[in-house]
């Protein structure tokens, strides 16, 4: 036993000679240049190449490492045998991630992709002023040499998208609002905002099916368009023009319209913003796949219809350059002025001008109670492309409302009763609103409901048997037909009244 000790402490003796020799003889630097030449020698021969995508770039989040993280969880919550969980603010689901140095094999178009997460201590930290955390996390990606452009080229941003659709899906709706007009908050953002939790779908909105089937299909290309858009060189947006009686639906139609792309929406209130530059603040800091949305705005902020003013001079267009610039509201100086200096030219901008190609995916969406009070050039398309007409409640529209409220689907009401309800119902000009509310407070007896609101279809429709039924659709028609007439007139009076002054100044 006593020989073994000693043989021992003479290897320790020898091995510790040896690294002292070895310290003298090669210096840190020459060792250093030996590792790095072998690992050079180690990745030419080997058939594999690795990435490191750490979670800190510097000092900013690696937006890499949390779409690699996102978009393998996928994969992990299948595949893996000891997750993390966590779950984000906002979040309407749970994310499952790889834990410490586990490993996880991913395929891309046949190309195999092997992904391990690190983590490990980081050295202790002098001053900063951003103090990095405790651990150092990434991913390391192992894939094989002959792989290495595909990955590159593709598969990273096939990773960028897929992780912002799961962020999008797993992420509640955001309803954003300019309370403060077009200032600041301390992170530069126009814009707050609050989680959109509105019920409303199409399936439980009360309008005409085939209006709704057309509308949805609409949406559904505008969504997949982006080859389309970018090969006819149009900005990737889209304009929809809600309109009709108070109560028909408008403000759930933008609800149903966000759920079932899954936008978020900008709900942009025009009296909160005084200046054009304000309103082109507001559009720049909104995001791709949102709905921006101006409610009401015939009046949102005085912006005279042209047409109107010619009517009131006798038919035709008084367009000196004063009478031009009182329709935007600026002063003749070209200086805004008042509380709220919005022009029309601005908001003509803001949907169809240079500004509104700052972003894609976007949708804005006007509403209005009275379609005649506004300029025609706020309708013509490239800027509201798409016209719905908000009607009355419609027979096809009282049955969805039925089993909405009451749970009746169509086949369990009697036939004289539906018939009763289909002669009455055009005649009542009752709005949805309306007949949910008389079904609302009877919802506890069913047949009740229904009873009770065939009285009030009937009672309605006694009151105002000779009312004409104005057609809206038809004064939208008349007013885009002569929206190329008016506008001409505006420009040869424009004209005429320059000649006018340049023969005099002559």
């Amino acid at each position: 036993m006593m020989e073994f000790w000693t043989s021992m402490a003479s290897i320790m003796g020898i091995f510790a000679f040896s690294q002292t020799l070895l310290h003298t003889v090669f210096p840190p630097e020459l060792r250093f240049a030996s590792v790095k030449l072998l690992n050079k020698i180690f990745n030419w021969f080997s058939s594999y190449c690795y990435f490191d995508i750490t979670e800190i770039d510097g000092v900013n989040t690696n937006e890499l490492y949390n779409a690699v993280q996102l978009y393998l969880s996928s994969s992990a919550s299948i595949t893996g045998t000891r997750l993390s969980l966590t779950r984000a603010l906002n979040s309407t689901s749970f994310t499952f991630g790889l834990s410490n140095n586990d490993c996880i094999i991913d395929t891309f178009n046949g190309v195999t992709a092997w992904w391990e997460h690190f983590v490990t201590q980081r050295q202790s930290q002098t001053f900063s002023w951003r103090p990095l955390p405790d651990e150092k996390r990434g991913f390391t990606l192992k894939i094989e040499k002959k792989n290495k452009k595909m990955i590159l080229s593709s598969y990273l941003d096939f990773i960028m998208d897929k992780a912002n659709e799961i962020r999008r899906k797993n992420q509640d709706r955001l309803l954003y609002t300019n309370s403060r007009g077009g200032s600041l908050d301390s992170r530069g953002n126009p814009w707050e905002s609050v989680p959109f939790k509105h019920p409303s779908t199409f399936d439980t909105l009360a309008m005409d099916p085939v209006k709704k089937l057309e509308l949805m299909a609409d949406l559904k290309d505008f969504a997949d368009g982006q080859v389309f858009y970018q090969k006819t060189g149009r900005a990737w947006k889209r304009g929809y023009l809600l309109y009709g009686p108070p109560g028909t639906g408008k403000s759930s139609m933008i609800a149903a319209m966000a759920n079932y792309l899954g936008y978020d929406i900008y709900d942009l209130e025009l009296t909160e913003v005084n200046t054009n530059s304000e309103l082109r603040k507001l559009l720049m800091k909104t995001t791709s796949k949102s709905i921006i949305v101006i409610e009401d705005i015939d009046c949102s902020i005085s912006l005279n219809n042209r047409r109107k003013s010619g009517a009131r001079s006798g038919g035709h267009y008084d367009s000196s350059p004063n009478d031009l610039m009182r329709i935007g509201s600026i002063s003749p100086m070209g200086e805004e002025h008042g509380a709220n200096s919005i022009t029309l030219s601005g908001l003509l901008n803001f949907t169809d001008g240079l500004w509104s190609c700052c972003g894609s995916e976007r949708i804005f969406v006007f509403t209005t109670n009275h379609i005649e009070k506004l300029d025609p050039a706020l309708l013509r398309c490239g800027r509201m492309d798409m016209h719905i007409f908000m009607s009355f409640c419609s027979y096809q529209a009282l049955l969805i409302l039925f089993k909405n409220y009451l749970g009746f689907e169509k086949h369990e009401l009697e036939a004289e009763l539906l018939k009763e309800f289909e002669s009455v119902i055009d005649k009542a000009q009752m709005t949805p609103a309306d007949i949910s509310e008389v079904l609302i407070k009877n919802r506890r007896d069913k047949h009740k409901a229904v009873s009770e609101l065939l009285g009030a279809l009937k009672s309605r429709a006694m009151k105002n048997p000779m009312i004409v039924v104005q057609d809206v659709e038809e004064q939208e028609k008349r007013a885009l037909e002569m929206t190329t007439t008016e506008e001409e007139n505006c420009n040869d009076a424009l004209l005429e009244t320059c000649s006018s002054k340049q023969e005099k100044m002559n």
